[in-house]
């Protein structure tokens, strides 16, 4: 964005183990993927007029929220401090700064005259030089009703100086907006596709701007100098919506490939409880299908397969299945077998391919009747194991839910607001009806279907809001339990 600023981003991360390895590659360093609230690396900015740009918002904090899964900032209409609209802008000013790297968010932006939505960078000395000295790196900018988004630099040329590209695109849709951002250049990518680059291996304008550390800012603004001054109203509220934002750079460092996270440690659970283990220490157990626990910040240092271990009590056996950011990216089934007894302990994997990055990291029981003392997660250098699940990013993507004798493919999952779920079964009679139930966590119904199926089925899930749901279907005695996501 053209205007002035101050402040910073924090990190998180996730320690426990041993195997190391080395490679000069960018690495994560820092992320918010906003699973079920705002990170404390995020400071809010309060005023109204843009510090500059002539906009019509009045930022607060109260229009930055989350769904569970992504953060909204929402321009609204009403009058707040002199000002007809309110919006929020955020920075991590003070908090986190970074110097070089690949930045990148996920992003959905809102469409409608007047409206600018942006996420971008400032110079850390900017309350010392001022801007456009302090530099300025805009990640991604899009304006009023666009089909295209912008990616510019400003910096101080005896006067401010600035240089732009852009890409058509399709804004209102999720993209992922990244800067890779080193010593001799800046370049700009939309889902990985480069359209924009600029050299500053000479100091662009003669200075230093772009060798220095630098923070990020999240915003929304209602008119201004570059979008114009007319506000079409019946597109508000708006929102912008953001998956996460994530930082990587470059480092031969050695990175911990392998973590042990303690089952009773959870960010998040819901219909567990915790007992003395005969192994030491505490145990996840009382676990009934439909439960689930949730490790925040569980960083995968590089792309690849991992080595997924669970240590596990079972006396008749069940199913566990894994999966990242609120089943956003599932991880598959794993078998628990029968040990014996509830303090009989067994480990059971899997393999996984992983793209790099940190994520929550869930555990989900498709059956009940068992406990968890522990959870390893083990970077392998070698291809992944026959019967391993390759995973991207979240997109439409099929996801893989389901082994056994009836199997549910789900897609896509997570599922954009509109859209009709597809549901492929396996190991299927179609002359058994077929139960679908839908709940929210906290077990409302929400959606309820019987019908015959030959090996396909389509669900109408408009009704359903934004958010985290349980899908069950149920063949015969034979069901299968997944987390679903309406976007």
């Amino acid at each position: 964005m053209k205007k002035l600023f101050t402040t910073l981003c924090g990190a998180l991360a996730l320690a426990g183990a041993t195997h190391v390895a080395q490679a000069q590659t960018y690495q994560q360093v820092w992320a918010d993927e906003f699973n079920g609230s705002i990170s404390s690396n995020w400071v809010f900015e309060t005023g109204g007029g843009g510090w500059g740009n002539n906009e019509k918002q009045y930022y607060q904090r109260a229009n930055a929220t989350v769904n569970g899964t992504d953060l909204m900032i929402t321009a609204r209409k009403e009058n707040v401090g002199g000002m007809p609209y309110t919006s929020a802008r955020m920075k991590t000013q003070g908090l986190k700064q970074f110097t070089y790297g690949k930045i990148e968010a996920r992003m959905k932006l809102p469409l409608g005259q007047g409206l600018w939505p942006a996420f971008w960078m400032l110079g850390a000395n900017i309350g010392q030089v001022g801007w456009p000295a302090c530099g300025e790196i805009d990640v991604m900018e899009h304006i009023n009703s666009e089909t295209k988004v912008y990616g510019t630099v400003h910096w101080d040329s005896n006067g401010h100086a600035e240089y732009g590209g852009n890409i058509v695109t399709s804004p209102q849709n999720y993209h992922v907006y990244t800067v890779e951002w080193e010593p001799t250049y800046i370049r700009w990518f939309v889902d990985g596709v480069k359209y924009h680059e600029i050299n500053i291996s000479g100091n662009a304008g003669g200075t230093e701007e772009f060798q220095r550390p630098f923070f990020l800012l999240l915003n929304l603004a209602v008119a201004g100098n570059w979008p114009g001054q007319t506000v079409d109203e019946s597109k508000l509220p708006a929102t912008m919506y953001v998956d996460y934002v994530r930082v990587y750079q470059k480092t031969s460092t050695p990175t911990t490939s392998s973590i042990t996270l303690q089952a009773e440690s959870y960010s998040a659970m819901n219909g567990v409880q915790v007992e003395a283990c005969s192994e030491g220490g505490q145990n996840v157990g009382y676990i009934d299908a439909g439960d689930w626990m949730a490790y925040n910040n569980v960083n995968f240092p590089t792309s690849g397969s991992y080595l997924l271990e669970y240590r596990v009590a079972s006396p008749s056996g069940s199913t566990l299945s894994s999966d990242l950011n609120a089943g956003a990216i599932q991880l598959g089934n794993v078998a628990i077998p029968a040990t014996g007894g509830w303090q009989n302990w067994t480990t059971v994997s899997k393999t996984v391919n992983v793209n790099a990055g940190t994520y929550n990291f869930g555990v989900f029981a498709q059956g009940g009747g068992w406990n968890l003392n522990w959870i390893r997660i083990t970077k392998v250098n070698a291809l992944a194991r026959p019967g391993g699940t390759t995973l991207g990013t979240a997109t439409d993507a099929k996801a893989k839910t389901a082994s056994g004798p009836f199997a549910v493919d789900v897609y896509p999952n997570p599922l954009p607001a509109g859209r009709t779920l597809q549901l492929r079964l396996s190991g299927h009679d179609a002359k058994i009806p077929v139960g679908v139930r839908i709940t929210s966590m906290s077990g409302q119904e929400m959606l309820q279907r019987t019908t015959f199926a030959n090996g396909e089925l389509q669900l109408d899930c408009q009704s359903l809001k934004s958010g985290l749901y349980l899908l069950r279907v149920t063949s015969g005695e034979s069901t299968q339990v997944q987390k679903l996501v309406i976007q």
